[in-house]
């Protein structure tokens, strides 16, 4: 296992970018959380902080594949700089309405103008994968694994980070926080020309609509009730833990998941597997849906950690061939836009998720708040099934 991610690493120019890529995405893991602790400190109501939260998710739906097609066009170096300036600027924004108690519809263009801002960043750093690997396309199921490893690492430090800021220090700490690592992770990759993909304006220009492909039709709903899994297990797990008195702990709670994830993206990165990428990806949903029951019937926080850690061991064997699929779909000169088309439906998700989550804790509490993730994750599950077709027609 140690050797297959090794070698990914002595390719040139990697490690800086994986670096820089990692830095830049701990906010994915902190920004959620952080407009939750914030605007419910502020305001007292979860549903208005779900909604602030959700309004920061549509908008970064809205921008995120924008942002990508200029990225695919004109090189990620010029979009990266300009992007990335606007969204501290956003950020900065959204704090300082929610400091000075301003009224609460100003937090919404806020957040939009936060969200709208957010690179994909994800998405920017597989494309590099796929160019620094063009030669060898076989190493990239272990590349997309390795970033999947990077995501959780992110979800598993990223929520105690900002807990701990939020609760420890000021509730503002842990966004300003998220703010200064997508800065810092963003120009960091923008000055790191020899990895970036070239920019291919002419392709881009005749490239067709990625929607117009049945099996991204498939991926795209499924994806977006993903992101309604991911967004309504934070919000139930932040008002869970509260409820059970220990807020503080929230944080190791979603970083409980976010390991089994974790562990269960080394594993499937270290292994050759012989069986379709169409396949894994619709094993793993029905998973998934499996994996989020138990949380429904635990009503025990110490219990909760070990049952969501064991949850979680769905979570990457679905998202690494749903990545894969997306990269054997999409024409190279729009890879980038095709892989934030994911994360676009996942903010989605996340925007529904964030908002129905957040009712559902207001009005019967954080145990009923954990069925919205499992009806979602049975509800992707459908979805794939009910694709099976096209997803096996659509791969090589």
């Amino acid at each position: 296992m140690a050797n297959a991610y090794r070698e990914l690493l002595a390719v040139p120019g990697a490690r800086l970018f994986v670096a820089a890529g990692l830095v830049g995405r701990m906010s994915m893991s902190m920004v959620g959380i952080g407009v939750v602790l914030l605007v419910s400190a502020v305001t007292g109501s979860y549903g208005v902080a779900g909604a602030v939260s959700a309004t920061m998710s549509l908008a970064y739906a809205a921008g995120g594949p924008v942002s990508a097609r200029f990225a695919d066009r004109h090189g990620q170096h010029r979009v990266l700089v300009p992007l990335a300036l606007a969204n501290a600027a956003g950020f900065a924004a959204l704090i300082l309405c929610a400091e000075f108690a301003l009224a609460t519809w100003t937090l919404f263009p806020a957040a939009a103008l936060a969200g709208v801002t957010q690179p994909s960043l994800g998405a920017w750093v597989r494309a590099r994968w796929s160019h620094v690997l063009r030669q060898r396309p076989a190493r990239l199921n272990a590349a997309f694994s390795f970033e999947s490893v990077v995501d959780e690492t992110i979800f598993v430090v990223g929520p105690l980070l900002v807990t701990a800021l939020a609760t420890g220090v000021h509730p503002a700490a842990g966004l300003g926080a998220a703010a200064g690592f997508t800065l810092v992770g963003c120009l960091a990759l923008a000055v790191q020309r020899a990895t970036e993909p070239p920019p291919r304006p002419r392709e881009a220009d005749r490239g067709g609509a990625l929607f117009g492909n049945p099996a991204l039709m498939v991926l795209a709903p499924v994806f977006l009730m993903l992101g309604v899994v991911f967004a309504a297990i934070d919000i139930s797990a932040v008002a869970f833990a509260e409820e059970e008195g220990h807020k503080a702990l929230a944080g190791v709670l979603l970083g409980c998941y976010a390991l089994g994830s974790g562990v269960a993206a080394l594993w499937y990165g270290a292994r050759a597997w012989e069986s379709r990428l169409d396949r894994r990806f619709r094993v793993g949903l029905v998973l998934l849906a499996v994996g989020l029951v138990p949380p429904v019937l635990v009503g025990d926080l110490y219990l909760m950690m070990a049952v969501v850690f064991f949850s979680g061991l769905a979570i990457s064997p679905t998202v690494i061939p749903g990545y894969g699929l997306v990269e054997r779909l999409v024409p190279p000169h729009q890879l980038t836009e095709g892989l934030a088309m994911v994360s676009t439906m996942v903010g989605v998700g996340l925007a529904f998720g964030s908002s129905i989550a957040g009712r559902v804790v207001d009005a019967h509490g954080a145990d009923t708040a954990f069925l919205v993730p499992l009806v979602a994750a049975l509800a992707a599950a459908a979805v794939g099934l009910a694709g099976t077709r096209r997803l096996r027609n659509a791969e090589p």
